[in-house]
């Protein structure tokens, strides 16, 4: 274990997640503002169009992990997975899940978009920040929860709502670039059922852990899903 930071040092830190995060809700409003991701465009060229945005506005050259813009059916792949490009539809759902670095710090953003008006894709559109402040309440009400039991919480949340969680966590570490190597183990990483420890410690390094809530929900009956992540336990 590594002797930790001071206070003025973890307060750096703060600031400067919080500030990336400032920078990717900016990006993103100025996305929507400029119909980026809108019907007749391709997924790619989505994301392409936002990654060009983001170099405009910042000078944001590096992603700590793939763009993703997906739309359709592809809103029901996990992130591992990399589906055929797809062009966005007139009635149709679509999300986008980026990572740029600003300056040494990770940011990790996600919204979702509906276009037409298929009232089950605007339910969704309503119940991603829902259950996301949610969760975010569960966390705060509970000093000493764990992985798991957040990952509890935020599944029975989803359900509640009418939705399934979409992949195997609801969140992670972030941090200085590359956040991966912030914690030894990769499941304590993340928020998932294998996760027993409490998300409020310190990592291998000494270092408060900071976390991402990250909200996957599909309708595969319905064959479509939605996105929505940002920071946990920082505004």
């Amino acid at each position: 274990m590594g002797s930790g930071l001071s206070e003025k040092e973890e307060l750096r830190r703060v600031a400067g997640l919080v500030a990336a995060q400032e920078k990717a809700v900016a990006l993103f409003a100025e996305v929507e503002a400029r119909s980026l991701v809108t019907p007749g465009v391709g997924e790619r060229e989505a994301s392409d169009r936002i990654r060009d945005l983001a170099n405009a506005m910042f000078g944001t050259t590096k992603h700590w992990h793939k763009r993703i813009v997906r739309s359709g059916e592809n809103t029901l792949r996990p992130y591992q997975d990399n589906p055929p490009d797809r062009v966005i539809g007139d009635d149709d759902v679509a999300f986008v899940d980026f990572g740029p670095i600003f300056e040494e710090y990770e940011a990790d953003f996600g919204r979702t978009y509906v276009f037409g008006g298929d009232p089950a894709k605007h339910r969704l559109l309503h119940d991603l920040p829902e259950v996301f402040g949610a969760g975010r309440a569960v966390f705060a009400a509970n000093p000493d929860i764990t992985g798991r039991q957040l990952f509890v919480a935020v599944e029975r949340l989803a359900k509640e709502a009418g939705w399934e969680i979409g992949t195997w966590h609801t969140g992670h570490l972030v941090g200085e670039f590359p956040h991966e190597l912030n914690d030894g183990a990769r499941t304590n990483s993340y928020i998932t059922p294998d996760n027993t420890m409490p998300l409020r410690r310190t990592d291998r390094n000494g270092r408060t852990c900071h976390w991402i809530l990250e909200l996957h929900f599909v309708d595969r009956q319905r064959r479509f899903g939605g996105f929505h992540e940002q920071l946990l336990d920082l505004t």
